[in-house]
């Protein structure tokens, strides 16, 4: 396996790329902005993850498992990028009403992530693969204790949901967030609520829903298929298969870091518009083939990955400049 990860001395790709991109097609321009009815697609998916979750009050433990496996994973992941989105600011117009549809998201999923991901995650957009502010990069210590071993790297997906947590403890300047409090506050109260409702039994499979859905599972493979390096010197890859159908086009990764004020529905849009930037590089068509490959392929490791060094006292903006600046 590698020794570290891979050092460029290039900044990152996407800046220069969205600027070309902006001057050669200018109308792309169009695309950017909120996109309201995500937030009904946020409410359906909940809702129907607590119906479920209802529904399966009483039910045989193997029942839960098979149907957080074939059917809860896809509401989770699903509910992942919406927060993802709103993270964004790109489901409906200014902060507050975006923070709020991502605390909607975790009550369908039972488990507070979203004000740490939207903080974690525009630093992931404004340092990408900066080791000491980049949470998307995996610890040192991680990367060698999972190496290439294929039953390791298994059970690393596995218990990916846990490892999400612990990641932005490497980072500097970490913030605190009151909101992070609101969010551990709503999510208890509502798990109790499913507990009291749906049982034990309901509240198992909302929450084993979101631990598959990031975890060893062709979903779960989104996080090997956007930046580990297949091709020398490609830093960012795309997925376009269709899985996209469900998971509210998030397979299109180098198109939302070029552009990362475009909302999900756009994305397919931006990519038609601007074929001669997204045609030549690599991407993906199947996320259970980034899978399989990702645990058998002795190549593969948590070293490959391309990082980039900038000096500490780099400035690191407020969360309102990182989204100004994603245009």
């Amino acid at each position: 396996m590698r020794a570290d990860y891979t050092v460029s001395a290039g900044r990152n790709p996407h800046i220069d790329r969205a600027k070309e991109l902006l001057k050669s097609h200018p109308d792309v321009r169009e695309l950017i902005g909120p996109y309201p009815p995500s937030a009904l697609c946020v409410a359906a998916v909940v809702a129907g993850q607590l119906s479920i979750a209802y529904a399966l009050r009483d039910a045989h433990w193997l029942v839960i498992v098979a149907t957080a496996y074939l059917v809860g994973a896809f509401a989770s992941h699903a509910l992942f990028v919406l927060i993802h989105d709103a993270s964004h600011d790109l489901i409906l117009q200014g902060s507050w009403a975006n923070r709020l549809m991502g605390l909607l998201c975790n009550v369908g999923q039972g488990f507070p992530s979203a004000m740490s991901f939207r903080t974690y995650h525009n630093l992931h957009h404004w340092r990408l693969d900066e080791y000491d502010y980049d949470a998307d990069l995996a610890y040192r210590w991680e990367a060698r204790l999972v190496g290439n071993s294929p039953l390791r790297k298994a059970l690393w997906l596995l218990v990916f949901a846990g490892i999400e947590v612990i990641r932005p403890l490497r980072i500097r300047g970490r913030l605190a967030d009151p909101w992070l409090f609101v969010n551990v506050a709503l999510v208890a109260a509502t798990d109790y609520l499913i507990w009291q409702w749906c049982g034990a039994a309901g509240l198992a499979y909302v929450l084993l829903s979101t631990f598959v859905g990031i975890g060893l599972h062709p979903l779960g493979a989104r996080w090997i298929q956007e930046h580990y390096t297949v091709v020398p010197g490609q830093e960012t890859y795309s997925y376009y298969g269709i899985l996209n159908l469900v998971s509210f086009n998030i397979g299109y990764h180098n198109e939302h870091h070029d552009l990362a004020r475009v909302p999900w529905v756009h994305l397919p849009k931006l990519k038609k518009l601007a074929p001669e930037f997204y045609e030549p590089l690599y991407a993906h068509r199947s996320l259970t083939r980034v899978l399989l490959r990702w645990i058998f392929d002795p190549e593969l490791d948590l070293f490959a990955r391309i990082t980039r060094e900038r000096g500490s006292d780099a400035a690191t903006p407020s969360e309102p400049e990182v989204l100004r600046s994603a245009v």
